[in-house]
């Protein structure tokens, strides 16, 4: 989906979690409400460095400004952060409130975060006040992560011990390693498009193993996990902390962490490099900031070859080669578009050497991957009419056709379905990787899951997200799972298949 600047989606969430965001206080040991309440996470860790989220909850009366102080014991340094004036003197942390968000009422909740660097041992903080009062009297702060800062699961957490089956194509069907036949049911968490290249992190919001054990409770079997080529490759532009072997270190990170719960990771090429100013151009900028026609022939090849060489040997692992190619906004012919989208090369009216879908099947099958390979067609995945007629070559056959679907579609009814889609169904394994409705409701899905069910079709909600729904098709409001209105008819459905 092209969404909006996620830079400003991530100040108006923050905003309100600071309105007042409640939740359930924490009773501690001798039954008395603590006077605030601290979940610190270590969410992302890598050879030097980390990333802390911490969530704090003011159970005392409101006050118009608030300070939140801890002790790292292990020579901890924060290097940056967010949504807080940070600071460190020795071991003493504390972080500030910002000029817009100082007021705090009673029961209200924040979301800090921050980068920071250790060595030899990351213990968490046992101890942390808010404006001088002790947060989780009698009780030990939630964390997830051992002291030895290795990632473990938090209380309640999902844990799970589920397989991610390895999937191959059979005719028209997705099949496991028993011949089984399976399809992919699920939803998006996006993030890794946009953070890292809008110099924020790896995800937007928790990718600990609790909000990962959320999605899995909807019934769940798949997670798409959009991506950034320039982060991936750790081009110059991208701060260092967030790209690079930082990066990929992120994205395997929560791969292992889907598959730990029985489910299918699909890695996606979201956003890439290339500068293209016409038709229904989403931005001017030659770097990976928004979507692209196509994608480039100077770095998309070698983020491909890149991926799959982390990833060929694990087949549960599957390949979207890129989220939405819009071709045709910039070609004059439909048969432009489709050999631009095939071969690549020199495309009318993109301006930048385009890599064809065949180039991306042959980055990844040249590093011996055989991992299940995803291609969406023109029109925003949204047209597939001439796929099979220009469906790329791949030697390992496991090719899938994928499809994105929302209500504002050219491509958004039964007929067209009937007339463009199902025809492809027939003859290859179809993945619908987004589907979605911009009416912070579900009737256009209902109706869309019914005609995939009725033909044994795959598809992915957008997306596992806590926005507003003025902003996009957001099926959360909370990352522990409660869904929004239009998220209660996947959650739903999900349960009803498996009930």
């Amino acid at each position: 989906m092209r969404h909006p600047p996620r830079s400003v989606v991530l100040l108006v969430s923050a905003a309100a979690a600071l309105l007042g965001s409640a939740v359930a206080p924490v009773v501690t040991a001798s039954g008395a409400t603590p006077a605030c309440t601290v979940e610190y996470t270590v969410s992302n860790q890598w050879d030097t460095g980390f990333q802390g989220d911490v969530k704090v909850t003011n159970n005392a009366a409101a006050a118009s400004s608030w300070s939140l102080t801890f002790d790292f014991a292990n020579g901890q340094k924060v290097t940056q952060g967010w949504n807080a004036k940070w600071s460190q003197s020795g071991t003493a942390v504390t972080a500030a409130n910002e000029s817009w968000n100082g007021a705090l009422a009673s029961g209200a909740s924040l979301s800090l975060g921050f980068l920071g660097s250790w060595s030899g041992t990351n213990a968490v903080p046992v101890s942390f006040k808010l404006n001088g009062a002790t947060c989780n009297a009698d009780a030990e702060p939630t964390t997830t992560a051992s002291p030895t800062g290795e990632p473990t699961d938090p209380p309640g957490g999902g844990g799970g011990d589920g397989t991610a089956p390895e999937l191959s194509v059979s005719g028209n069907k997705l099949v496991d390693s028993t011949g089984a036949t399976r399809r992919l049911l699920g939803v998006n968490r996006s993030g890794g498009e946009f953070m890292c290249v809008q110099g924020y992190g790896f995800f937007d919001g928790p990718v600990d193993d609790a909000s990962v054990a959320a999605i899995a409770d909807w019934d769940a079997n798949t997670v798409r996990i959009p991506l950034n080529e320039e982060c991936w490759l750790g081009l110059s532009n991208i701060k260092p902390e967030y790209a690079g072997d930082n990066y990929i270190a992120a994205v395997k990170d929560l791969v292992a962490k889907v598959e730990a719960h029985g489910m299918t990771p699909v890695v996606e090429l979201h956003w890439s490099y290339g500068q293209y100013t016409g038709n229904s151009a989403g931005c001017s900028d030659v770097h990976a900031t928004c979507q692209k026609p196509m994608p480039d022939a100077q770095y998309s090849p070698a983020f491909w070859s890149s991926v799959a060489g982390a990833f060929k040997d694990d087949r549960a692992v599957a390949f979207d080669l890129f989220n939405e190619p819009y071709p045709d906004r910039a070609t004059s012919t439909t048969t432009q578009a489709w050999q631009c989208w095939r071969d690549g090369g020199t495309c009318p009216g993109i301006g930048y050497e385009v890599a064809g879908m065949q180039d991306l099947v042959d980055s990844v099958r040249a590093t011996g991957a055989r991992n299940l390979i995803l291609a969406g067609g023109i029109a925003y995945s949204n047209d597939l009419s001439q796929w099979l007629t220009y469906k790329p070559t791949d030697p390992t056959g496991n090719l899938v056709a994928a499809y994105h679907l929302y209500n504002f579609n050219t491509c958004a009814t039964e007929a067209c379905w009937n007339s463009t889609i199902a025809p492809v169904a027939a003859q290859v394994p179809l993945v619908a990787g987004e589907i979605g409705e911009n009416t912070c409701s579900h009737a256009f899905v209902d109706q869309a899951m019914k005609w995939f069910d009725d033909r044994g079709i795959s598809y992915l909600g957008w997306t596992w997200n806590t926005w507003d729904c003025s902003s996009g098709p957001s099926l959360i409001s909370d990352y522990d799972g409660t869904p929004t209105s239009y998220g209660i008819g996947l959650r739903d459905h999900l349960r009803a298949l498996n009930g």
